[in-house]
């Protein structure tokens, strides 16, 4: 394969990228993941077909989650821009890890809160909990998109490219308005960092330090989960959950059930009746 026509396949798969409306992040993996495919067929010189992407797959030596975005990345290359698709059946995909999500106690996000006295940190952990916000959309999160009045924040373009509504802990309010009085800001951004609004590895580090401080491992994503599943043991519709968490399919709302102490709580041990 010439260098020309590599170029030539990764401009169109930038350009079939663009205009179904990838984020810049799947643009980005799945150029590298098709760049990595086409390197390896350079040097093995086996045929632009499914069979390659088999003989390709097989060599990776990736998590299932990694393996899993390769697989689309080449089935997206095939369909879109060689016109070749191939099925589950001809080139098998790994099997999703059916991992439950990790989930902290009250009294561990209460102590997490408590572990730090930096105001900006400790609004990062609140907004997290209280709203179940991703990571991005902490970071995305506009002055303008905290509604104060009806106690509510608007995700603005979250995953997928959505809006929705979420919660406004009520507890949190007071402590936004005197981060802005003691803030001075110079972008839209509720967080900010030196080059603009706060990083991704900022936020992670927050995160970090405090559960270092209370013995835990905590990421972003476990506030998330967290959130979701007191709103259930407090006996919020599942529907509700779904909306603030901007799921399309209630089916993943419903992994919250499985760790979900609620209805655990009504049943008895077998021990214990004897």
């Amino acid at each position: 394969m010439s260098y020309t026509e590599k170029d030539n396949y990764l401009n169109a798969l930038k350009e079939a990228c663009v205009l179904k409306g990838y984020s810049e992040k799947t643009l980005k993996a799945y150029y590298y993941n098709v760049k990595r495919f086409l390197d390896f067929i350079d040097k093995t010189r086996l045929n632009l077909n499914k069979g390659s992407v088999r003989s390709y797959l097989l060599t990776l030596d990736l998590s299932i989650n990694s393996s899993r975005l390769h697989y689309a990345s080449l089935r997206f290359f095939f369909s879109e821009i060689l016109h070749r698709s191939f099925s589950t059946k001809e080139v098998p995909i790994k099997k999703k890890a059916k991992k439950l999500p990790k989930v902290l106690s009250k009294a561990q996000v209460k102590a997490l809160i408590e572990s730090t006295n930096n105001i900006k940190h400790r609004l990062i952990i609140k907004l997290l909990y209280a709203s179940g916000l991703r990571l991005q959309e902490l970071i995305n999160l506009r002055r303008e998109d905290v509604d104060f009045d009806r106690n509510i924040i608007r995700v603005i373009g979250g995953k997928g490219k959505k809006d929705r509504i979420t919660l406004l802990s009520n507890s949190i309010k007071i402590d936004l308005l005197k981060y802005y009085s003691k803030a001075r800001f110079n972008t839209e951004y509720v967080f900010e960092g030196r080059k603009g609004k706060y990083s991704k590895k900022s936020v992670q580090l927050v995160l970090e330090k405090a559960g270092k401080s209370i013995g835990i491992k905590v990421h972003p994503h476990m506030l998330r989960h967290s959130f979701a599943t007191h709103l259930l043991e407090a006996g919020t519709d599942i529907r509700y959950i779904q909306k603030l968490l901007g799921h399309s399919n209630l089916q993943t709302t419903q992994i919250y059930t499985k760790v979900s102490k609620r209805e655990l709580e009504n049943i008895k041990s077998p021990l214990d009746n004897i």
